[in-house]
């Protein structure tokens, strides 16, 4: 017997709906699909939630100093005349820092592995690249995902059966986050 589900896919095809699922189920925390899917996202989801639980807290706190450019009120930077050239001007900023210890570097480079990237546009709907804005998905699911899960052993997604779908009868289900 196989260890998964083929899908009816090639390997490439079906590993990519197996990552844009569980990436969409993990940032909306529920999706609708068939039950067969369904099944194999949740052995991927699973998964990627124990890892963020057991890397949660594997982290330092560090300060940095870092150069940010000096900018105006409408967003623009500041340039000073130096020497006959033009010349940015800097302010030291000490910021605090979390710096990955190395098995929670691992874990993160893993899920970014199965992660699709996502982009997150405003409500109003307007598409202007300035306003929208990349989802780090490895954040979420330590900040997020792991806090809410951590004293739970395991089943961390419920399948529900919605019933065949109108148009080819195939079974349909809701995946959600418990």
């Amino acid at each position: 017997m196989a260890g998964y589900r083929k899908l009816g896919r090639t390997s490439s095809q079906r590993k990519a709906l197996l990552r844009n699922q569980v990436t969409n189920l993990l940032y909306h925390g529920r999706i609708t699909t068939t039950v067969t899917k369904a099944k194999e996202i949740r052995r991927e989801a699973e998964k990627l939630i124990t890892l963020a639980i057991r890397e949660k807290d594997n982290y330092e706190q560090v300060e940095v100093t870092a150069k940010v450019p000096r900018k105006d009120k409408n967003g623009k930077r500041i340039k000073e005349v130096v020497d006959g050239k033009k010349v940015t001007v800097f302010d030291e900023v000490t910021k605090t820092i979390k710096k990955d210890n190395p098995s929670r570097l691992a874990a993160r480079r893993q899920m970014l592995s199965v992660f699709t990237p996502i982009t997150e546009v405003p409500a109003d709907g307007v598409r202007k690249r300035s306003l929208s804005k990349k989802v780090d998905m490895a954040a979420k699911m330590f900040d997020e995902i792991a806090p809410k899960y951590e004293n739970r052993k395991g089943g961390y997604t419920r399948i529900v059966k919605v019933g065949p779908r109108k148009g080819d009868g195939a079974e349909v289900a809701i995946i959600e986050l418990v």
